[in-house]
């Protein structure tokens, strides 16, 4: 089975509050990185490895260095098959993060998809069930 591994930008937030009183531009504002509805694809196969090259090969490419610090490695879970939160999100296959930018979070979100290659991968697939509810949810 190949998996990929999609990120969406699902909200930006900006805390002038924090800025005004710790950054040395106290006017930065929301990150100019990003914005909502944006998307990218991973990939990691032969031939191709988003992963391995940050999302520089990507059109466009992952902008952010801080940005991918955070999140990279659901990235690598998601692209290697793993289980992104099991027993936390509503689907497993699915993570809701942000960058560590305190005065400017961007939130992404980022979805693990299967791409079943064979018939018994597209029944396992079929018959398999990601989803968790509250009864099975880890709160930490």
């Amino acid at each position: 089975m190949k998996h990929t591994c999609k990120i969406t930008v699902i909200d930006k937030k900006c805390y002038p509050e924090l800025q005004a009183a710790y950054l040395a531009d106290p006017d930065s504002g929301p990150c100019p990185c990003f914005e909502v509805g944006q998307e990218y694809v991973f990939r990691r196969e032969a031939g191709a490895d988003d992963f391995y090259h940050f999302g520089r090969e990507l059109d466009p490419p992952f902008p952010c260095a801080e940005a991918w610090d955070a999140i990279s490695r659901y990235i690598y879970t998601a692209l290697a098959g793993g289980a992104i939160m099991k027993n936390w999100t509503n689907d497993e296959r699915v993570m809701i993060a942000c960058c560590n930018d305190g005065t400017r979070p961007v939130v992404f979100k980022i979805e693990r998809i299967d791409e079943a290659e064979t018939d018994e991968e597209r029944a396992w697939l079929a018959g398999h069930d990601f989803s968790h509810s509250k009864a099975d949810a880890y709160t930490g």
